[in-house]
């Protein structure tokens, strides 16, 4: 068995000799997957999307470019395309989101219904400017907010060019701002 301590290009090429030894990527990064997948799709589709992740990843691991190292972009890449699959059923859903402002109930201490009002207030706005997104671009947004990927393993996931995202995001960032009533040019820096 690999060692937990080895890099995830290490555990991919043990695992063609040892499948057993791909539990350990598994064990690593299921969870931000499936949480990733949840997000985008919600809990039951994440289930399906996150196991079958890790079939494909498993399945092609011998295709696996071990100058990559982390596999994360990779796996990442896998469920993006898998959640493209559930395109519809994702775009119902932040539009679904979307009609539901306002209808939750708010209670609690003066802090906490002041934060959900802001937070409840601004959750039919985002999920209606994400539903509006294009797929692509919001692949690339939510994978590098929600996965937290940089721009460049946002790029090699969803395998198009850094400059492609690097656009894709500033499309995203611009559209999502705008629904939220934000400036546009607010956090240029940031693109």
């Amino acid at each position: 068995m690999v060692a937990v301590t080895a890099g995830d290009a290490e555990i991919l090429r043990r695992s063609r000799h040892e499948p057993e030894c791909f539990a350990v990527l598994f064990d690593r990064h299921y969870t931000a997957i499936h949480g990733y997948a949840a997000r985008r799709l919600g809990a039951g589709p994440a289930d399906d999307v996150a196991a079958e992740t890790f079939l494909i990843a498993f399945d092609r691991r011998e295709r696996y470019d071990a100058s990559k190292g982390d596999a994360r972009p990779w796996l990442y890449g896998i469920a993006s395309n898998l959640i493209a699959r559930h395109h519809r059923a994702e775009v119902r859903q932040y539009r679904a989101l979307a009609r539901s402002l306002g209808r939750d109930a708010v209670e609690g201490h003066a802090d906490g219904v002041a934060g959900r009002i802001d937070a409840e207030a601004a959750r039919g706005p985002l999920a209606a400017a994400l539903g509006g997104l294009s797929r692509g671009d919001r692949d690339v947004l939510l994978l590098v907010a929600w996965a937290q990927l940089s721009l460049q393993e946002a790029a090699e996931a969803l395998g198009i060019p850094a400059g492609t995202a690097r656009s894709r995001l500033h499309r995203a960032r611009r559209k999502v701002r705008a629904a939220l009533g934000a400036p546009t040019d607010f956090g240029k820096d940031m693109d």
